[in-house]
C-alpha cells in the first residue's frame, strides 16, 4: 500500500511524542501490505473497523485513533485524521464521514 501522506503521523507525533513509535510500526506494517479489502485488514488489525467511508485503527492500546481511508483498487492509505480517544469521541470530524 503507499500511504499518503506521511506527514500527518509525523506533525502529531510532535505533540504526542508516546506514539511515534507506534505510528511508525503502522506505517511500516502498511506500506508492506496488499490489502483487497476490510477483512484482509482486520487480519493484521483485528479492531480496525470501517466508519462510514474510512478505516479507523485503534493505536497504542486504544488511546489514539488513526482515520483513513483506502483504495483497496489502487492500494493507497490516505490519512485523514490521527486523533487521541478524546478528540475521536467528539462530532468534529464525523462532518466528514460520507465524503
Amino acid at each position: 500500500m503507499h500511504i499518503i501522506s506521511r506527514r500527518k503521523l509525523r506533525d502529531f507525533c510532535q505533540n504526542h511524542a508516546d506514539v511515534c513509535k507506534a505510528l511508525d510500526d503502522w506505517f511500516i506494517t502498511v506500506s508492506q501490505a496488499e490489502w483487497r479489502n476490510l477483512v484482509e485488514v482486520q487480519s493484521v488489525y483485528p479492531r480496525a473497523e470501517a466508519v462510514g467511508n474510512f478505516t479507523v485503527f485503534n493505536i497504542k492500546g486504544n488511546r489514539y485513533r488513526l482515520i483513513v481511508s483506502i483504495n483497496y483498487e489502487r492500494q493507497l492509505v490516505y490519512i485523514k485524521y490521527v486523533l487521541t480517544h478524546a478528540e475521536y469521541n467528539k462530532d468534529a470530524w464525523k462532518n466528514d464521514l460520507y465524503y
